[in-house]
């Protein structure tokens, strides 16, 4: 019996180790096929690519397998950003999109997200239908001998991501005279990245081009940019972008190195969309780690944060189903739904540029400070118990954080949908007062993990 495959971003586990193995990669590509059956039409198409991990050599010919032997057509397009196999679902019309990655984790992680025919992530419904699938055995439903699919590669599929992009910069607008920092995170984007800003005009400086398979994401990208922050002075450059390692977040940093979180970004974005007649929904879509600094700076000129669950699906669904067309996280997440389906680093880095330009401003560090954060401390506390947020005493102990914190902020406790941690925010205008709420709490965490982990050994 397979555990639950998806978390909140697809399947994602250690590689080799279940679920990320090529056995279930096999029976994951089986089912999906089985499940996407509909109709007439013999032959399915999907778009597989992945991002730079060892281990996508042993995912991709697993999920290849497991569609062609149901009869599904499969088109291969190697190292890509995710929100590329999104926009290729689209365009090659095909069924189904997939992409190899575990975003900003380590290379020993991987995982497997899937796009639906529009471009946009698969539903809760589907993703258990294919769970249940995988289950059972699909021998009976393999396809005939002269009913397998075919699998080719594409060979134009970079230079359709970079036109796609490069073609959501406004006409009439270039990068001319701007020298730019783009830190790859030895990932998916390694290549079209420095391209599209080279061919709008910039001076390219790239960092995390050397992707050998176990460096993605290693001291480098959106979750470490202290690489971007350091090349970005050094060689008096404008602005720094730094994306992670499958290139649907972004984080960047002005030319003094000081960091721009997507908080700032999305704040950047709205006002401009909002003078320029563009924006949509009246705000912002957002989760809860967004920063209240956020939220009341799109007050102050008009507008409303509306705040989901973590995970770009949830701002996502939110933004579909409200017909707004600016959301996304304050981890860097970005998505504008006049150009794309999913987060995209690269989109929302051009996006920003356009919006610093319109402003008439040429320094970004007094066209990027938006607003002013509200103190927010978040500390991650690695578990090895069963340990339960819904447990007496972890309710007891943060109903207590929030007498603590009363009416000067607000506090977040929940598990990570991907890892084996728990997420400890506060934030609020007194910013110790907010680290002693946090401290109080991942002692409270660290403490009962240790309590529950001797039980379980004594049990």
């Amino acid at each position: 019996m397979i555990k639950k495959l998806f978390g909140t971003d697809g399947i994602r586990g250690k590689a080799n180790l279940a679920p990320i193995t090529s056995e279930i990669a096999l029976k994951v590509a089986m089912a999906t096929a089985l499940v996407l059956r509909r109709g007439g039409n013999r032959h399915k198409l999907v778009v597989i690519g992945k991002d730079t991990r060892l281990s996508g050599y042993m995912l991709e010919p697993a999920l290849t397998s497991g569609f062609i032997s149901m009869g599904m057509d499969v088109v291969l397009v190697g190292p890509m950003p995710t929100p590329a196999i999104a926009m290729l679902t689209r365009s090659l019309r095909a069924d189904l999109g997939v992409v190899i990655s575990a975003s900003h984790n380590a290379y020993q992680d991987n995982g497997i997200k899937m796009f639906g025919a529009d471009g946009y992530k698969l539903s809760d419904d589907i993703q258990d239908q294919i769970e249940l699938t995988v289950q059972r055995s699909m021998t009976k439903e393999l396809a005939h001998s002269a009913d397998l699919g075919r699998a080719r590669r594409l060979d134009d599929e970079k230079g359709r991501y970079i036109e796609y992009v490069k073609n959501t910069f406004p006409k009439g607008m270039n990068l001319n005279g701007m020298k730019i920092v783009v830190d790859c995170a030895n990932g998916a984007a390694y290549k079209v990245a420095p391209s599209i800003f080279y061919e709008l005009g910039a001076e390219v400086i790239p960092v995390g081009v050397h992707p050998d398979g176990t460096n993605i994401n290693k001291d480098c990208g959106a979750t470490s940019p202290a690489i971007m922050q350091e090349t970005v002075v050094k060689h008096g450059a404008d602005v720094g972008f730094a994306l992670d390692g499958d290139a649907d977040r972004l984080i960047m940093c002005d030319e003094k190195g000081r960091v721009i979180d997507g908080d700032q970004i999305m704040a950047m974005i709205a006002r401009s969309w909002k003078q320029s007649g563009q924006l949509k929904g009246g705000g912002v879509v957002s989760t809860v780690m967004s920063n209240l600094g956020l939220e009341r700076f799109l007050k102050g000129i008009g507008l409303t944060l509306k705040r989901t669950q973590v995970g770009d699906r949830h701002v996502v669904d939110y933004m579909r189903s409200n017909n707004f067309n600016i959301g996304g996280e304050q981890s860097g997440h970005i998505i504008l739904g006049d150009y794309s389906t999913t987060g995209d680093g690269l989109i929302a880095a051009l996006q920003v540029l356009a919006a610093i330009q319109k402003s008439g401003g040429d320094v970004v560090s007094e066209a990027c400070s938006v607003f002013n954060p509200v103190p927010q401390v978040l500390v991650n506390v690695r578990y090895q118990s069963a340990f339960s947020l819904d447990s007496r005493s972890a309710l007891y102990a943060i109903q207590e954080a929030e007498k603590k914190m009363g009416e000067c902020g607000r506090i977040l406790v929940r598990k990570s949908g991907t890892e084996t941690l728990i997420r400890v925010m506060a934030e609020g205008d007194d910013e110790k007062l907010v680290k002693e709420v946090v401290q109080d709490l991942c002692d409270f965490v660290e403490s009962e993990d240790r309590r529950l982990s001797v039980k379980r050994m004594n049990a």
